[in-house]
């Protein structure tokens, strides 16, 4: 098990760093992606299928659509043209420094309650933290984005 969380780490992260080293928005796309799967994995090894999955739904068909946008309306076809991914490099390295280590220092010097017993069903309970009473809300949000998702493709398929 520690074996697997370790590789997948590496791939989270190193597909992660790739994305800004890349020339082309849909090489960026795909290695995101790649990224977050490997979160996803994480997470249904770690227990928590619900979420692995959720991620992979979501994730995969977030960056279809980018994809789909980018053919679209990019002069750059395909996003596969050669292009900077990073613009303003050194103000770019200071934020991330600034959070990461804003980040850090949370997650050492906040204290974690030490009291309290894990719930039955973690992904229950996350949920309920989540969206507590707003579930009609969420799932009226989640209706409106698949009327979009399926909008955005209708618009994007070519009527021959």
């Amino acid at each position: 098990m520690i074996a697997l969380v370790g590789a997948l780490g590496v791939v989270a992260v190193g597909t992660g760093l790739l994305v800004f080293t890349v020339n082309s928005m849909a090489r960026a796309t795909f290695l995101l992606l790649a990224s977050f799967v490997a979160v996803a994995v994480l997470l249904i090894a770690f227990g928590l299928g619900y979420l692995g999955t959720v991620i992979v739904l979501m994730m995969t068909i977030e960056m279809m659509i980018m994809a789909v946008f980018m053919v679209m309306l990019m002069m750059n076809p395909a996003g596969l043209m050669p292009m900077t991914m990073v613009h303003n490099r050194w103000g770019s390295w200071a934020i991330a420094l600034v959070v990461f280590g804003l980040l850090a220092a949370g997650a050492w010097l906040v204290p974690f309650p030490t009291t309290g017993r894990a719930a039955q069903d973690p992904t229950v309970a996350l949920g309920d933290a989540l969206m507590g009473p707003q579930m009609l809300t969420m799932m009226t949000l989640g209706l409106a984005l698949l009327a979009t998702i399926v909008g955005t493709v209708a618009v994007a398929v070519s009527r021959r």
